[in-house]
């Protein structure tokens, strides 16, 4: 057989690849259980010398092999020949593999590859290679007993279904999914044996530039090149598993800190090294590569991809190319678990029906009367304290709490209309809702399109929400108009909006951010803030909300400045809503 070599990594170990066949699998790398291959299947055994490459086969090869006589496969060389290019050496560099330390019983070996018995047009076979080799005097693979099985068919597709249930189709490397399998299992190896590993998130710096310039079929390809540099620069046993669409996970068995470093080195080398032609262009590309040590910056697979994904960021900072190992932080990790145990918390309120509604009054400028309550969250604990918002929104919206909160606060609001016919209510609700249809499916189904109920409620939208995807937002305001509802924009100031998009969102009502008012009456440059607001919406027809107002004087400035509406601690601290009474 030919003793042509090419870099492959066998069947044996930690290969986790199949052979590209057109069949949908990478040369030489498909991972053949041949422990289960049915005894049905044809099969012929044969012995090498490898000193003088005489191949002695069993006396039903031709048949098996579709040869017409024994001596067209008599030695290495002519076997070679029928076997698929890309496989050829594949028992070369099995036997160099296992070398190391072959025991007298002969040293096993299990490989499988492409043949075609009678020419490259020939229909070709897949075949299981395995038997035991064993040294020559000079310690160099002298002689090999082997059975040369014919798979069928069936066996082979079955294959490759369960290969590319397991592969990622654009990288042929571990998809997602087995990336965390073998991640467990390498934190599993290393509690046991007490070893170091290491794992490193990579990413393609410049990929969403590279596929808006020219292309994703350019984009594929960038991967493809970038995947096969990494894959060229890992050890035997190392694992190469795809993340997302541009971030590719690492196992290195037997890596510490130092040896970690040392390895993202080499592999943001060899990726920077890489001519790739994309759309006719020459494409420079860089990685950024975050890593943790296993087990002592993470005991489980949670712990290892957070804290990549976390050194992973802090590399991308650097504007070409850059690696940062994770570095435990007693501070953050203490307020990670801080903020692990308020979102549990706050689920644990939101089943147990803990949440309250707290009413701030806005105060009309005309009559000094409360015609409008805000509707401020509240979570109340099992012992009885209640906490403010401001301890648990922020932290449970970014973990993906908002739609909930915003529908039980909804659910809480439409019963308080229903029980106080005079109430006039207004509540927040984050962009994230407002880019989902059950919200307002809730608010149909809650208020039965009772304009009794919906035309006194009032929907905030936080000014930067507004702005981050006008055509969904003017759809959500739409439709809370037909069903009845005014809206209001708050913060206003904060973020970018104009008051062109205010008047296209037919917006009622501006609330004016609480930063313009808090210094107020020291700030000539608030004062004149203001007065210009006050102006503009008056332009656009729209009534104005001043927020955290303080005291007296400023309450006094705001009115004759003509503002509509005046809301904070100057009258008075949000009460629980069951404590609400008509005046």
């Amino acid at each position: 057989m030919s003793q042509s070599h090419q870099p492959i990594i066998p069947l044996t170990g930690a290969a986790d690849e199949a052979p590209d066949t057109g069949l949908g699998l990478a040369a030489g790398k498909m991972e053949f259980d041949l422990a289960v291959v049915h005894s049905t299947a044809e099969e012929t055994a044969y012995t090498w010398d490898l000193n003088t490459d005489r191949l002695e086969w069993e006396s039903n090869a031709p048949g098996v092999l579709n040869v017409c006589d024994k001596s067209d496969i008599d030695t290495g060389a002519k076997f070679a020949a029928m076997i698929a290019p890309e496989h050829r050496g594949l028992h070369r560099q099995e036997f160099e593999k296992t070398a190391r330390t072959p025991p007298p019983g002969g040293t096993p070996y299990r490989i499988q590859y492409r043949l075609a018995p009678n020419g490259q047009h020939s229909i070709p076979v897949w075949v299981a290679d395995h038997g035991l080799w064993w040294p020559a005097r000079d310690g160099q693979p002298g002689r090999a007993r082997g059975v040369v099985r014919i798979l069928s068919d069936s066996y082979v597709e079955e294959q490759r279904l369960l290969y590319r249930s397991t592969q990622d189709e654009l990288s042929g490397r571990l998809n997602r999914a087995r990336l965390t399998d073998a991640l467990n299992a390498v934190i599993l190896r290393c509690s046991r044996s007490r070893r170091h590993a290491a794992f490193l998130m990579l990413a393609i710096n410049n990929l969403p530039m590279i596929n808006e310039a020219f292309g994703h079929h350019a984009g594929d390809d960038v991967i493809g090149a970038v995947v096969g540099a990494i894959r060229s620069k890992l050890r035997g046993g190392d694992s190469l598993g795809r993340y997302s669409a541009n971030k590719f996970g690492i196992i290195l068995n037997d890596c510490g800190p130092g040896a970690m470093e040392i390895a993202a080195n080499r592999f943001m080398r060899a990726v920077r090294d890489l001519e790739i032609r994309a759309g006719g262009a020459q494409v420079h590309v860089t990685v950024a590569i975050g890593g943790v040590v296993l087990l002592d910056g993470a005991q489980t697979v949670h712990q290892a991809l957070s804290s990549a994904l976390q050194a992973l960021e802090k590399a991308k900072q650097t504007r070409l190319e850059g690696f940062v190992a994770y570095e435990p932080n007693s501070a953050s990790e203490i307020a990670r678990q801080r903020n692990i145990a308020m979102v549990e918390e706050v689920i644990s309120a939101l089943e147990d029906g803990r949440m309250r509604l707290a009413l701030q009054p806005m105060v009309s400028t005309a009559t000094g009367r409360p015609e409008i309550y805000e509707c401020l969250l509240r979570m109340e604990r099992p012992t009885g304290e209640i906490v403010t918002a401001g301890h648990f929104i922020e932290i449970a919206e970014q973990l993906g709490l908002s739609r909930l909160i915003d529908t039980r606060t909804l659910e809480m609001a439409i019963a308080l209309l229903k029980k106080h016919p005079e109430l006039t209510l207004s509540v927040n609700v984050s962009s994230l809702t407002a880019n989902e249809p059950d919200w307002l499916a809730a608010l149909q189904r809650l208020t039965a399109d009772d304009p009794a109920l919906t035309q006194r409620l009032i929907v905030e939208i936080t000014e930067t929400s507004v702005i981050v995807d006008m055509d969904m937002m003017k759809a959500f305001v739409d439709t809370l108009r037909e069903l009845g509802c005014r809206i209001a924009i708050d913060d206003f100031g904060a973020g970018y909006t104009s008051f062109k998009n205010l008047k296209a969102l037919k917006v009622d009502i501006v609330k004016i951010d609480g930063a313009f008012v808090k210094g107020l009456m020291t700030d000539a440059a608030d004062q004149a803030f203001i007065r210009t607001m006050v102006e503009l919406a008056r332009t656009f027809e729209l009534q104005t909300v001043a927020e955290w107002v303080g005291d007296e004087d400023a309450a006094t400035f705001l009115a004759r400045a003509g503002i509509d509406y005046l809301q904070g601690f100057h009258y008075g601290q949000p009460i629980l809503a069951d404590q609400y009474a008509p005046a």
